[in-house]
């Protein structure tokens, strides 16, 4: 799923990164939950999908999280 290149974040592995990315792409993963299983900010989870997505990918997931957090109480 990861794409060449430097992790944004030395300390992760590989899978620590896959697994982050799978849990921001879910819709029933908070980034509270992201926080406090792998101790990442939503700001760093932000710049990892930047970094491991495509750009497409990435403002596709961003809009998605954006317009659901404006019409969800409890979103990401």
């Amino acid at each position: 799923m990861s794409k060449a290149g430097p992790n944004p974040n030395p300390n992760l592995d590989i899978g620590a990164v896959s697994e982050i990315i799978e849990m921001a792409l879910s819709d029933h993963v908070s980034f509270d939950q992201i926080q406090m299983r792998h101790g990442l900010s939503p700001d760093q989870v932000k710049a990892l999908m930047r970094a491991e997505l495509k750009p497409g990918s990435y403002k596709a997931w961003r809009r998605r999280v954006r317009h659901f957090s404006q019409t969800r109480q409890t979103y990401k």
